[in-house]
This record gives C-alpha cells, sequence and structure tokens, in this order.
C-alpha cells in the first residue's frame, strides 16, 4: 500500500477533473462574501473570515465528494474492476484512494490559505490576526474537506452506484444546511459560528468547532471502515461480501469502537450545558429564603486558567443563623464546575450538587448547622459551560490572556435562599491573572493589583455587593474623559485602538454626554461622578448597572462605523451607538416584533441628527440626515412590494424574510426619525420636542412593563398617529 500511495497521488494530481475541482475549491470562500452568510455579527472578522471559510467548507466540501465519488467510479465507467481487483486487493485499494484523497485536500488546503491571505488581511484590515486566520480555514473549512470524502466514499461502499451514492450525499448535506443547521453538534458541513471577535480571542468558539469536528470525523471514519467491509468482492452480493470481509474480526471491531466513541463524545460534550429548554420554568427562584439565617460578607479567590480556559476559586460565606436551627443552603453553580471541598467553620460538610440546570445553573445545597455565626466555604473549579439555549450563539465563557468575562455563578457560587444583612452581601473579590490584562468589575467599584508574581501573574483585588457579580478583564486601553459633569471612564480593546482614533471615540463620548445629559438628563446608572463604558467582546447586545455599561465591540467595527443609515461619517456612527445608552438602555422599547417601527433607533438617529447639528451646523445636518431620510422613505413607499403586499407573500420564506428586513431596516431608520422630525415641526420646533423627550425619559417606569411606546410618545407631544403620516409633498 505505501508503494502504491505515490502512484495514486500522483495519477490523481494528472487528472483535468481533479485540478478542476482544486481551482474551484480555492474560489469557494467568494461564496461567503456574496452568497452564503452564516455568521451574522458584523465584525470584520466574521463578514470576511468566518463567512468565508465556512462557505469554503461548504461549497469545496461538496465539490470533494464529487471527485470522491467520480474517482471510486472510475474502474466500474471504465470495466477495468475485474483486471484491477485480480492485482490489487479491493480492500487494500479502499485505503489508497481515501489517503490519495485526503492528500489533494491537504494540499487543495494549503492554495486556499496562500490564495485568500493577501486577500483577508485587505478586507480585515487592522484587526487581522494570523492566528484566526489559520485556526478558522483549519476548523471551518479544511475538516470539511476529508468529512465530505468520507461520507461519499462510505455510500458508494455502501450502494456501489455513483448516482445513488450522490443523491445519499446531498440529502446528508442538505440535512446539515437546513434542519440541523441551529444545531452545533450535528450540522456536521456548516458549523453554528455565528460570530468571530476582532478585538479579543476566539478560542471557546474554536474549541466547539473542533470538538463537533473530531466527534464527526470518528463518526464518519467508523462509517466508512463499516462500508468498506460491503466492499464487493468475487462476484458476491453486499451480504456475502460483507460476511467474508468481517471474517477478520479487527475490522468490524474498529468500525464499532469508533462510532461508539464518536457517540460516547457527542453525549459527554463538556461546552453546552443541558439546562431546561423551557425558559418559562424558574423553580430556582421559588426556592424560599431561610428563616433566620442572614449573609453578613462574602469573599473569593479566583484563578483563571488563560490558556485551557479553565477556573478554579475558593469563596467563603459568613453568615448568621439566628433560628437555632440547622438548614440548607442553596447556591447557584455554573455547569462544568466540579465542588471539590465545602467546609462549615473549618470541618468537612455535607453537600450535594444536582444535575437538573436552569438558566446556566445547577443546585449546590449544604447542610449549615444550629450555630450563631457560621463560615462557610467552597472550593470549585472546572470548564464553565454556556446556557444550551443559547449554544448556537457560542463564545460568551471565552477565557484567555486577550478576554474574559465571568457572571455570577461561573465567578463564585451564587447565593439563592439566603437574605443579606444590612450591608447588602458586601463582597471581596480576588482574581490573579497575567499581568498584560486590566480587570474591570462591572459595576461602580475600581480593581487594583494587591500582589503580584514570579510568573508574570498579578492578583487584583476589588469590592462588590450583590449575590453574584461580573468582571471583565483583558488587554484595555482606558481613556477617561470629562463629559455632561461626571468623568467617563472608557474601556477599549487595544486591537481596535486604529479604529477608534480614526472615529475620534473620545470626542464622541464627549459630544454624546454633553448633549443627552443636558437634553434628557443623566443616565439612571451613573455612579455619583463615575461611568464606566466598557467595550465587551461580541456578545449581540448590551446592558448597564449601577455606576458601567457595556458596548458590544460589534457596534463599532470598520463596516458599521460607515453605514450610512446611522451617521454620515464614522465619528457620527460613533455618537449614534453611544445615544443608545439614552434610548435603548436608559430607556428600553420593545423588540418583539421585528417589524415595528417604533424601536430606540428612531430617537438615536434622530438625537445623532441633532448632535450633528450643534457640532457642524444647520446645512450640513439637513443634507446628511433629513434629506436622506426623506429619499430612502420615498423609496420605500415606491417599492413594489410594499404597495403589492400580496405579492410578497407568495414568495419563498427565505426571500420574504430577507425583503421584509430590508424595509424594517427603512423604517426604523428613516422612516421613523422622519416623523419624529416631523412631530418637532408639529410642536414648533426643538425645544418643544426637547421637553418632550426630557419628560419621556425621566418618567417614572412601570415595572410590568418599562418599556417607551409610540403611544406614550404621541400622547406625550399631543398628536394623534395620523398626524405624523408622510406624504411626498412634506416640507423639509
Amino acid at each position: 500500500m505505501l508503494r502504491m500511495l505515490p502512484l495514486e497521488l500522483r495519477r490523481l494530481l494528472h487528472s483535468r477533473f481533479t485540478w478542476l475541482i482544486i481551482l474551484l475549491t480555492v474560489l469557494s470562500p467568494a461564496a461567503g462574501l456574496i452568497l452564503y452568510k452564516p455568521a451574522s455579527a458584523s465584525t470584520m472578522l466574521s463578514v470576511y473570515l468566518a463567512n468565508p471559510s465556512i462557505a469554503g467548507g461548504v461549497v469545496g466540501g461538496i465539490l470533494f465528494a464529487i471527485l470522491t465519488v467520480y474517482e471510486l467510479d472510475r474502474t466500474v465507467r471504465s470495466r477495468t474492476e475485474v483486471l484491477l481487483d485480480a492485482v490489487v486487493s479491493p480492500l487494500e485499494m479502499t485505503f489508497v484512494r481515501m489517503a490519495a484523497l485526503a492528500g489533494t485536500a491537504i494540499l487543495t488546503l494549503a492554495f486556499v490559505m496562500l490564495a485568500w491571505l493577501p486577500v483577508s488581511r485587505w478586507l480585515i484590515g487592522s484587526v487581522f490576526g494570523g492566528q484566526d486566520y489559520f485556526l478558522a480555514y483549519l476548523l471551518f473549512m479544511g475538516v470539511a474537506l476529508p468529512l465530505c470524502i468520507l461520507a461519499a466514499a462510505s455510500a458508494y461502499q455502501f450502494t456501489g452506484r455513483a448516482d445513488l451514492s450522490l443523491v445519499l450525499f446531498a440529502a446528508f448535506a442538505g440535512l446539515s444546511l437546513t434542519v440541523w443547521e441551529g444545531e452545533w453538534q450535528i450540522c456536521w458541513l456548516n458549523p453554528s459560528v455565528w460570530a468571530l471577535s476582532d478585538d479579543f480571542s476566539n478560542f471557546r468558539i474554536f474549541r466547539s468547532v473542533a470538538y463537533m469536528r473530531l466527534t464527526w470525523l470518528a463518526a464518519l471514519t467508523g462509517l466508512w471502515a463499516l462500508s468498506r467491509l460491503c466492499v464487493r468482492q468475487y462476484g458476491k452480493s453486499i451480504a456475502g461480501s460483507f460476511i467474508r470481509n468481517a471474517r477478520r474480526i479487527a475490522r468490524p471491531a474498529i468500525a464499532v469502537l469508533l462510532l461508539v466513541c464518536s457517540c460516547t463524545a457527542y453525549a459527554a460534550q463538556p461546552l453546552v450545558d443541558r439546562s431546561n429548554p423551557d425558559e418559562t420554568v424558574m423553580s430556582f427562584m421559588e426556592i424560599p429564603y431561610l428563616e433566620g439565617v442572614l449573609c453578613s460578607g462574602r469573599s473569593a479567590e479566583v484563578f483563571p486558567d488563560t490558556s485551557s480556559g479553565r477556573v478554579k476559586g475558593r469563596a467563603a460565606y459568613q453568615l448568621v443563623n439566628t433560628s437555632g436551627k440547622s438548614q440548607q443552603a442553596s447556591f447557584g453553580v455554573v455547569p462544568g464546575y466540579r465542588v471539590s471541598s465545602v467546609q462549615v467553620n473549618g470541618k468537612a460538610a455535607d453537600y450535594s450538587l444536582g444535575d437538573y440546570q436552569e438558566y446556566n445553573e445547577a443546585l449546590l445545597e449544604v447542610e449549615i448547622p444550629a450555630e450563631e455565626n457560621v463560615e462557610l466555604t467552597v472550593e470549585y473549579g472546572g470548564f464553565p459551560q454556556e446556557n444550551r439555549n443559547m449554544a448556537s450563539m457560542q463564545g460568551g465563557m471565552e477565557i484567555s490572556s486577550e478576554y474574559l468575562c465571568l457572571e455570577n455563578a461561573a465567578l463564585a457560587p451564587r447565593l439563592m435562599n439566603i437574605q443579606p444583612d444590612e450591608n447588602m452581601y458586601p463582597a471581596s473579590i480576588e482574581i490573579t491573572l497575567p499581568r498584560s490584562m486590566t480587570v474591570i468589575p462591572f459595576g461602580s467599584g475600581d480593581a487594583e493589583v494587591v500582589e503580584t508574581h514570579e510568573d508574570g501573574t498579578a492578583t487584583w483585588r476589588y469590592e462588590h455587593s450583590g449575590t453574584g457579580g461580573i468582571v471583565y478583564a483583558g488587554d484595555y486601553i482606558r481613556q477617561d474623559i470629562e463629559a455632561g459633569g461626571i468623568t467617563i471612564e472608557f474601556y477599549y480593546g487595544r486591537k481596535h485602538q486604529a479604529v477608534m482614533e480614526e472615529a475620534k471615540a473620545a470626542d464622541a463620548v464627549k459630544a454624546v454626554a454633553d448633549y443627552c445629559t443636558e437634553h434628557y438628563g443623566e443616565l439612571s446608572f451613573g455612579a455619583g461622578d463615575t461611568l464606566k463604558l466598557i467595550q465587551s467582546r461580541v456578545v449581540g447586545g448590551g446592558y448597564a448597572t449601577n455606576g458601567a455599561s457595556l458596548l458590544d465591540e460589534a457596534d463599532f467595527t470598520f463596516s458599521n462605523l460607515n453605514n450610512a443609515s446611522k451617521g454620515a461619517a464614522a465619528g457620527e456612527v460613533m455618537i449614534h451607538e453611544l445615544v443608545h445608552q439614552w434610548w435603548g438602555l436608559g430607556n428600553m422599547f420593545d423588540s418583539s416584533d421585528p417589524t415595528n417601527p417604533w424601536t430606540a433607533e428612531g430617537l438615536t438617529v434622530y438625537t445623532t441628527y441633532r448632535i450633528a447639528k450643534e457640532l457642524y451646523g444647520e446645512e450640513y445636518a439637513r443634507e446628511k440626515y433629513v434629506e436622506q431620510w426623506k429619499k430612502e422613505t420615498d423609496d420605500y413607499y415606491q417599492n413594489f412590494y410594499v404597495r403589492n403586499p400580496e405579492y410578497l407573500d407568495s414568495l419563498p420564506e427565505d426571500k420574504q424574510l430577507e425583503i421584509s428586513n430590508s424595509l424594517s431596516y427603512v423604517r426604523q431608520y428613516c422612516e421613523m426619525p422622519l416623523k419624529i422630525w416631523k412631530a418637532q415641526e408639529l410642536l414648533g420646533g426643538e425645544k418643544a420636542m426637547d421637553e418632550i423627550l426630557r419628560g419621556l425619559f425621566n418618567r417614572e417606569l412601570d415595572p410590568a412593563y418599562p418599556y417607551l411606546t409610540y403611544e406614550e410618545f404621541l400622547d406625550a407631544c399631543g398628536l394623534l398617529e395620523e398626524d405624523l403620516n408622510l406624504d411626498e409633498n412634506i416640507s423639509i
């Protein structure tokens, strides 16, 4: 076989059809720039690396499946099968052909990576990273080629027919691209990758894809080994050939072992938890508080391993039990963590960590004694798993030397059924990380280095209050900006520095904070005279708490900062994204209906226009904003599907969604700002509109439905919905 392999590989590479397949595979990543875009995030690596490499894996894999069937059927087509079988064992030739096809796939991947390296570097720009490029093409595209070869070869060896083999492969690939698309473990051809981060590492998603690929590699290799036993010999049928080829027990044993290993890997995957998929169930929230037990303080020492993505730690809780009886304390622990020790007042205590999981937490129960003063310590650690209900958006549990975010139970076991004393769960947190990382508590407190170590790490300490808490750490740059009467601590990734400087981020922060504070009011989540603005790894949105607010890195990519619908220039798009601190976080909008034009975007675009007018003048703002809104809205009203909605309903579902999303985008970013601008004119000018918006921003919220509605806006303006209808004669 070793002697035949170079001969078979040389013969394969002398085929024009082989080189056609190689050429088309080299060109296949272009499909990810034009046609097939599975990664939905707008980061540069998602658009220009994830999508091309995944599309290359899909198209290239299908091409290599065709090549595999074509080559396996070659002797049948040429009617030389009997002659070849007389010279070489058909079972031996299966190895030779597979090895030659695998070698061709490796050569093709090398061509792809060399050809697309300068293209990707140019498209991605300053945030390009060689490690991300290599891993993306290796895992997203490279491993897809041998998987398709194995699947196609298995189909052919079972059936012995080229046409039926291609049909079976097409069905198998089609399942991955359609029915299984949202299932990260079984979409074998197109891995579930919704985003890659530009500014921080992506090891978590690469681990996820690698695990899925290896699981399928074992499964399809086992299937191929099983199908190899069906290779026809001596004129026998499939059953007769199987019985003869399986006489050596090692052959079926290896196939079964590979299939069992793949099934075990599928069932025992360590990346995603097994939380209850019914998110209406909140049984952990229903656990009653213990009678006469209070928490007077807690502390945690946390040691993330940035090379393996694991965490270990020790948490201590000071409890006061005045009930005079022993009771069972409950804690939330992130699935993937194991509790190695629980002690109560220095003695080992009984505990149980349940298998039931809910909202990315498992239940840890510990018996506390009847003593009045109780110190309970928990030692824990492991690889934190992500919520199964968000499995298609993995990456949030990233732990590396460039970035980490530990939230609540991932930081330390979270108290569930013990109330605080008057100090509201005071906590002292110590976390040890590489010195290159900056630790940022998500709240009003600040972290400081209390100790450095010879291994290049440093221990940070900060104070916090609450049952859980969130901490960010990474390779951050910090800028302090005086604006809106407070100091804004602006943190963003070092790799994003060039983009932020080009967009004049500091000026945008100051302009927005000064304008919005003066016209609408202070943010409710400011902490006295400071506010942290933290750029996170791409997570699909932002949130805020007392003293801190999160900015998603996807909002500040090069492509987003050049989005004309949000602002006329990069700096104005930066302003737009920051205005969401007021309209979006400071005041929330119900986003349950994606077709509803009343969203945070309308008031945000309008406010961006007002800030641009103040910065650059009325003529500039009118030309770049109001006139553009009018043009886009006029085009919207002239759209064929808007005037004839019955035709939209007759289109395929994917086309309906594509057109509806495009139309909704215009309504949210152009029609609604224009309606707000018209309301301003009807009210008598900008001053009147500012008073309306200030009142809405500072209104008393209904806890049951805290969203700002269109009806509230109209009522505050004293207008009817018909008053803001737009027509072609609207004066601008």
